[in-house]
């Protein structure tokens, strides 16, 4: 028999299902991602080095927070966990440019990615166990969405440049 979370007595579960925001009944992987923003929108103007040590932090407790929860419930991957949402979307936001539109474009291209899983994407979730295993996926769906989001970005403020010449 499987357990059940303990988010709100258990800081590991609580952390490890993204403050709760894993609970949710319909799409917790989505809600889990919404949850992150904020922090998100806290952390974006942190200088490079702050933010990318703050991210590599929290992957490295979120491999530790997802392995101990999973193990705790009794499932490789139980859909309430989240943090890897939560440094998926972090690692899209990687320095992203700011305002609302790149913080739903980001938002839009990690879901994407981290639901259709595309190869590589597909085969780490497939192969690779415990909390690496739930993490690695969505750090390289974050990859993804970083590279498409920084393309993106690349194009419109080059195409803007270019007016003015």
């Amino acid at each position: 028999m499987k357990a059940q979370p303990d988010v709100w007595k258990n800081p590991i579960h609580f952390l490890a299902f993204g403050l709760g925001s894993g609970l949710s009944p319909k799409a917790p992987g989505t809600m889990g991602t919404i949850a992150a923003v904020p922090f998100y929108l806290l952390m974006q103007y942190l200088p490079f080095w702050q933010y990318s040590l703050l991210l590599i932090i929290a992957i490295a407790a979120g491999v530790w927070l997802c392995d101990r929860a999973s193990k705790d419930l009794g499932v490789h991957d139980h859909q309430g966990i989240v943090w890897d949402e939560f440094c998926g979307y972090w690692f899209t936001m990687l320095l992203a440019p700011t305002g609302w539109e790149w913080v739903l474009c980001g938002f839009i291209l990690f879901r994407v990615f981290d639901i259709w899983k595309p190869w590589p994407i597909s085969w780490l979730d497939a192969h690779v166990g415990g909390g690496m295993g739930i993490m690695i996926d969505d750090i390289v769906a974050g990859f993804f969405a970083l590279s498409v989001l920084q393309l993106i970005a690349y194009f419109i403020y080059t195409q803007s440049i270019s007016n003015y010449y």
